[in-house]
């Protein structure tokens, strides 16, 4: 597939996932999104737009099955719902378009990696988020799988997992800049160090500028990788601009300087794929931070003032 917003066809999938946490609220995170008007904010920006509805999800596991024995809650269902994923993303790319998910809580990530990472021989990952989802069942302090997503795509983890789509990993260490992380457990803090990973904390935003951050991310993946996924969980904004989620951590990135990501990742032409997650219409204010990820997905597809 072409680089980025030269792809003008783009398929919307809604997952209504809410198994990979505890928090209720994030399945009506795609219904928020769309009402929010997602679909006419890129039709007009001149994209085809194809809505291909919601993913169906399984139902929360209330015994204590292998998955609650493992640490790892949900696990049946949250992988059965990213191997659906999987296959219609992978469809979405087959036919030349881009794939662009509505979440639901970031597990779904795993399946939309899957569909996406097969088409491209060193695909580059942007996860923007105020975590790591860098644990495992053994670093995990929740058993929550919505925290391990990274970890899983990288090949760490259970099979059920790591083998979605049929291979694994999804993605290289040195193909992966995360952004605006602030909270890392100790088990992701080791797993950085070790696998190498290029991490943009709030420390380094604050200290060089959104600006400088993007050009060194967008020069670092443009040089190593044939196509960069978008993983963007609404909680890597601060709670003041995005309050709307079921993980808040203060001290987050503004709203404009999210913009100013978004637009310079759509400068760039780097984007090949996007999922936009943890939207959690309970926890918001007048659908404030569903608003706030169309704006941001408007800016990401080339949305300019002038």
């Amino acid at each position: 597939m072409e680089r980025g917003n030269s792809v003008k066809k783009v398929s919307i999938i809604g997952v209504p996932m809410d198994l990979g946490q505890t928090r209720r609220g994030v399945d009506m995170g795609p219904s928020a999104m769309r009402y929010a008007g997602i679909i006419e904010r890129l039709e007009r920006l001149h994209y085809e737009i194809e809505d291909l509805g919601d993913v169906s999800i399984g139902k929360m596991e209330w015994s204590d099955d292998e998955g609650l024995q493992l640490n790892l809650r949900n696990l049946k269902a949250v992988a059965k719902t990213n191997e659906k994923l999987a296959e219609m993303v992978d469809d979405v790319v087959q036919r030349g378009r881009f794939p662009l998910v509505l979440g639901g809580d970031h597990s779904i990530a795993i399946g939309t990696l899957a569909g996406v990472a097969k088409h491209y021989q060193n695909l580059g990952v942007i996860w923007y988020d105020a975590h790591g989802d860098l644990n495992t069942a053994e670093t995990s302090p929740s058993g929550n799988i919505h925290g391990m997503s990274l970890a899983v795509c990288l090949g760490l983890g259970h099979p059920y997992l790591t083998k979605i789509g049929g291979y694994s990993p999804k993605v290289k260490p040195e193909n992966v800049v995360l952004i605006g992380v602030r909270s890392l457990d100790e088990g992701e803090k080791q797993l950085i160090r070790e696998k190498g990973i290029k991490v943009y904390t709030m420390h380094e935003v604050d200290r060089l500028g959104m600006a400088a951050v993007m050009e060194e991310t967008i020069a670092y993946l443009q040089g190593r990788t044939d196509g960069v996924h978008l993983s963007l969980d609404l909680d890597g904004l601060d709670p003041h601009d995005a309050p709307g989620v079921g993980t808040p951590v203060i001290g987050g990135l503004t709203y404009r300087e999210s913009h100013l990501a978004m637009e310079m990742l759509a400068e760039a032409q780097l984007i090949t794929s996007a999922e936009f997650v943890e939207v959690n219409p309970i926890l918001d204010e007048r659908n404030k931070t569903a608003s706030v990820a169309v704006g941001l997905m408007g800016s990401l597809f080339g949305e300019k003032l002038v």
